[in-house]
């Protein structure tokens, strides 16, 4: 029997994750008056895609860039602009000056060079937008300032689902303590949930197929709170349309902006139209909007495509490599040096990377609010608005302070213990850890993810025999699945657990694909080849209503 922590932890704002996104929810929270729980599955000192740094936020400054809405036109050209409603992007503009200015107080380095500097991502001649930063610390100084306000933070805790009461307010959660070989249930009540669980990691595979981990982003990054906030109701969105990242070839690492070189075929040609010349203003952007030019090369016969640094003038490659260190590509950099590759000679291919859930999710409103009462989301796991580090800092802000504004002083009374999840929580762990034999959580993991890639990637184009397949395929995985797994120990539970929200997450992307009957950007369906104008702007919402999907339309605003 995975037993229950006798002690249930009661706050008025949980924090779910203990990324970017959740440390900045806390700290506003908190600075609200706010008692606040922070649970994160590993250390908030070192977890999330942000763990090791970052060298590039989006922000506006009016004395920079004028009006802000040049900046929002510039912005949603960007490759973290599209498929969001444009007033949550204008309430996020306006506050990330503030965000980066107190970060730089609290000692994240915003002005490296003592001013503030806008290079990468960005077309030549126009408005640069994503400030060069140093963010190598900034997740210790986050989590000290979150200690510093009395929060809570509850390490090596992930959280599998929400609670909510009859009435379908949230109530609180259901954690798992995994800090030891024994896994134990934590539970927690709480008046406001916000969800904060990053991107959805390892549904498609890395580029180097079983090595789940070797991934852009944090593998840890699991979809659990797209999962958890579906099943209690709340609406996602913006699923069906696949987005892909691009790096060095079989060491999958984000920074592509950070790199001062110019992509090239093997030629020597650019292979964009943007740059012909390296520049640390600029970068070569051609992978924010080209995403397929990798693969499109090399179908045709005309690739590898490559990232050549051999003019990049001697200060520009200084300025690079630490900005490789600021980003966290760190091990990158190791390699490089253990391998005698110098980039001043040698050209890096480069190639794209398989899909993964980013800025498709939660459906939020201005405030990070969803529609279940009580549940707000933030940061990467959101679906209708995106800005990776920034958007993940700016909205994360918001949301803690509009979740400990409605919820400060208000106990839940609920007795949580009995409440019908648990129970079915508890039973569902206790099998999975007291089989005696069956199959890993691996095996479940990779088989979501070939029939993702197989039936709903990008390598074929999508079609509706192909995702009703897909759909059945993942269905019959789930049954079998939930009656042979095993685990040895919390570890394994926690992954088993994570790959069977990955298949739920799945699921509904399958279903919105089918939804969505036309092509458009990377989803691309044979069966309806051309975009449809009267889709534009328009987005597909998926919700759990009494157990089956109810599929929705709804413009974008």
């Amino acid at each position: 029997m995975v037993e229950t922590n006798k002690q249930i932890r009661e706050c008025e704002v949980l924090v779910v994750g203990g990324g970017i996104a959740g440390l900045m929810a806390a700290i506003a929270a908190a600075d609200n008056g706010a008692k606040v729980i922070l649970a994160d599955k590993a250390d908030s000192r070192r977890s999330g895609s942000g763990a090791t740094g970052n060298d590039h936020f989006v922000c506006y400054i009016p004395e920079v860039h004028g009006a802000p809405e040049g900046f929002l036109a510039e912005y949603q050209q960007s490759m973290v602009g599209g498929n969001a409603d444009v007033s949550i992007q204008m309430k996020f503009i306006k506050r990330t000056f503030e965000c980066v200015k107190d970060w730089h107080k609290w000692g994240i380095d915003m002005r490296p060079h003592d001013e503030w500097e806008f290079n990468g991502h960005a077309f030549p001649g126009r408005m640069r937008i994503f400030l060069k930063y140093n963010g190598e610390n900034q997740k210790g100084v986050l989590t000290e300032q979150a200690l510093k306000r009395g929060v809570i933070i509850e390490n090596k805790t992930p959280i599998t689902e929400f609670l909510t009461n009859e009435n379908g307010k949230i109530i609180g959660a259901i954690g798992v303590d995994i800090s030891k070989l024994e896994p134990e249930i934590k539970l927690f009540k709480a008046d406001s949930v916000i969800s904060a669980t990053g991107q959805a990691v390892r549904l498609y595979p890395s580029i180097t197929g079983g090595m789940m981990c070797n991934t852009a982003f944090s593998p840890a990054n699991a979809g659990t709170g797209r999962a958890a906030a579906y099943r209690v109701g709340a609406k996602l969105v913006n699923l069906e349309i696949p987005n892909t990242h691009a790096g060095p070839k079989y060491f999958e690492r984000a920074g592509k902006a950070t790199w001062i070189g110019v992509l090239k075929d093997s030629s020597g040609k650019p292979v964009g139209p943007f740059v012909t010349k390296p520049t640390k203003e600029y970068g070569d952007i051609t992978a924010d909007v080209w995403h397929s030019v990798f693969t499109e090369k090399n179908q045709n016969g005309t690739g590898p495509v490559f990232m050549d640094c051999s003019e990049t003038a001697p200060k520009d490659m200084e300025y690079m490599m630490w900005g490789l260190k600021c980003e966290g590509d760190t091990s990158l950099i190791d390699a490089m040096e253990k391998q005698g590759i110098d980039l001043g000679k040698s050209m890096v291919e480069f190639t794209k990377y398989k899909p993964f859930l980013i800025g498709r999710g939660i459906q939020i409103d201005e405030n990070g609010s969803t529609n279940v009462d009580g549940l707000y989301a933030a940061g990467d796991e959101v679906g209708n608005f995106r800005c990776d580090i920034a958007g993940a800092a700016v909205m994360g802000r918001i949301a803690g302070e509009h979740a400990s504004a409605r919820s400060k002083g208000q106990i839940v009374s609920y007795d949580i213990e009995n409440h019908p999840t648990v129970k079915k929580a508890q039973e569902f762990y206790t099998k999975l850890m007291t089989r005696e034999e069956g199959s890993p959580w691996k095996e479940l993991n990779m088989a979501v993810q070939q029939i993702m890639d197989d039936y709903a990637g990008v390598t074929f184009v999508r079609s509706e025999t192909l995702l009703s397949s897909g759909l059945e395929y993942l269905r019959q995985l789930e049954s079998n699945a939930k009656n042979s797994m095993t685990c040895k120990d919390s570890h394994e539970l926690m992954r088993a657990l994570e790959s069977f929200d990955l298949l739920l997450v799945g699921k509904l992307v399958m279903k919105t694909a089918m939804e969505r009957k036309e092509t458009r950007g990377m989803h691309k369906r044979s069966d309806y080849t051309f975009t449809n104008p009267l889709l534009n702007g328009m987005f597909i919402t998926i919700q759990n209503e009494n157990g089956s999907s109810k599929l929705e339309w709804r413009k974008s605003y």
